[in-house]
């Protein structure tokens, strides 16, 4: 559906309209707008509608377009345990006082089994199973040719090192200073001095983004072994949430809480930096807060009965 004023439209598709029993589809949901549109993005559970399951669903994806639009994508992976023709609902959009629906798609669950067959024949061998002779003879061909292939080779790299002498010790490498400080503080340090600066104020609003991110980032491979600096921010994502929000590592608050206000500081980074998106004072404020909270509640401090997690008041009490 295209709104002429807001510039808004979206669509659906499904990858496969008709199923086997079990099996899985994606659903693609689009939304194109104005980088200055603001639309929110339906909230979905367990299921679509009755009858088809969600498994799984990615993090809305925002590419910038060339024209200075946005796009805004979104999978779900659906499947049925249902033998029937469904009729996909249209999924609603909201713009302000405006909303805009998908159109209704189609799909088709069948039975791959014939439930009516005899099964009571039971299934038998067309021949009996015969064993493969040994063949010895290769067998003891091809060690050989190893035996000698390897004495080959131990010989060449005896002659190379004799000829060449012992090697030279290999010069250590420089140790960057900063791999020798906790991650947390220097995560902490750099952020003070972007506090300090607040660059934002002078119009560099872009610059400040990246480098609350950069950051981050960086602390997210030290404390985590993400390489979050040379991945994307979905991709980032999708490694951080079961490390957050299950059991490995411990966080000082809620770290479903805490996941999502790192999915809206990323994703707020990325419109900033690639849709030349207008932040407001406080969500820059929100940013560097979170990044703030990010490092704080994941920080490990030594304690007499080894590393944990710092704790809060509330945990104390």
């Amino acid at each position: 559906m295209i709104n002429l004023l807001l510039a808004i439209v979206v669509s659906a598709s499904i990858d496969s309209t008709t199923l086997n029993i079990g099996d899985q589809t994606d659903l693609h949901l689009r939304v194109t707008k104005d980088a200055t549109e603001q639309v929110e993005w339906p909230v979905f559970g367990e299921t679509l509608q009755d009858g088809i399951e969600i498994v799984d669903r990615t993090i809305v994806d925002t590419i910038a377009l060339p024209d200075g639009r946005v796009q805004l994508d979104q999978y779900l992976t659906l499947t049925s345990f249902k033998d029937s023709l469904f009729s996909v609902n249209p999924i609603a959009f909201v713009s302000g006082s405006d909303t805009f629906e998908t159109d209704p798609l189609g799909l088709n669950i069948v039975q791959p089994f014939d439930l009516s067959a005899d099964t009571t024949n039971a299934i038998t061998d067309i021949k009996a199973i015969e064993r493969a002779p040994i063949w010895w003879w290769g067998i003891f061909r091809w060690v050989l040719l190893a035996i000698g292939i390897g004495i080959v080779l131990t010989g060449i790299g005896y002659l190379v090192y004799w000829l060449l002498g012992k090697r030279k010790p290999k010069e250590e490498e420089p140790v960057n200073p900063e791999l020798l400080r906790p991650a947390d503080e220097v995560a902490l340090e750099k952020l003070d001095a972007i506090k300090s600066a607040k660059i934002w104020k002078d119009g560099k609003v872009k610059e400040y983004h990246t480098d609350i991110t950069d950051v981050v980032r960086e602390y997210i491979g030290r404390r985590f072994d993400v390489q979050s600096t040379e991945k994307t921010s979905d991709e980032t994502l999708r490694e951080l949430k079961p490390i957050l929000t299950g059991d490995r590592v411990q966080v000082t608050g809620d770290g479903k809480v805490l996941y999502e206000k790192l999915r809206k500081m990323l994703q707020l980074a990325d419109l900033v930096k690639f849709a030349k998106w207008t932040t407001t004072p406080d969500e820059n404020e929100n940013a560097l807060s979170t990044a703030y909270e990010f490092v704080n509640e994941t920080k490990i401090v030594e304690s007499q009965n080894g590393t944990e997690p710092v704790k809060s008041e509330e945990d104390k009490v």
